[in-house]
């Protein structure tokens, strides 16, 4: 990364991260949790069987992949491989941030996984279900969860756009293979 970028990647980081509350602590906080989203998880598991009724099975192992490829890559392919500091473990910005619970994070922060987790998932469920307002909606979803971590102090804005191009990739990838193997599937049913 040049040093330009990464001063400028900085920059915003400190800029961004400096715009808490008391009150935003709390939310950002509950937005980034692991746990806090399962009642959205069990409402698409359920809008996929009514929606897709016997495919939907396909459908949720399909979102997994697109989950796990994101999370695996993001740590394998990125944070193990490029080692940039977190800004919670960076000694020089310690001072200069805001940590929410002294939560500091792993060491590595490139790519955000949480990022590249919710960009996998609201992608891929926005080309299954192919409905605007629920894309708009789960996009701005992704996007919150990924600046909480800005929020947080524990990614800065290129970790958070990182994760979410990658986890936008995977889940484009894993929709246009599922797509070209329904194609292909289907064409060979009907030579048959």
């Amino acid at each position: 990364m040049s040093d330009f970028l990464q001063k400028l990647d900085v920059q915003l980081f400190l800029f961004l991260n400096s715009q808490n509350t008391p009150f935003l602590d709390n939310v950002m906080w509950f937005i980034s949790g692991k746990f806090e989203w399962i009642p959205l998880y069990l409402v698409l598991i359920y809008w996929m069987f009514y929606k897709f009724r016997k495919k939907a099975w396909l459908f949720i192992a399909l979102t997994i992949l697109v989950i796990a490829l994101s999370d695996l890559g993001s740590v394998h392919l990125f944070k193990n491989v490029f080692q940039r500091l977190r800004p919670s473990h960076n000694p020089n910005l310690l001072s200069s941030i805001h940590l929410v619970k002294n939560y500091h994070g792993g060491w590595y922060g490139f790519i955000s996984s949480h990022a590249a987790n919710t960009f996998g998932l609201a992608v891929f469920v926005s080309l299954l279900f192919s409905d605007k307002w629920f894309s708009v909606s789960i996009l701005i979803w992704a996007a919150i969860i990924s600046y909480s971590r800005i929020y947080l102090g524990v990614h800065y804005p290129l970790d958070v756009l990182g994760g979410a191009m990658w986890g936008s990739l995977m889940a484009i990838g894993v929709y246009v293979i599922f797509k070209k193997v329904q194609k292909r599937r289907l064409s060979a049913e009907n030579w048959h």
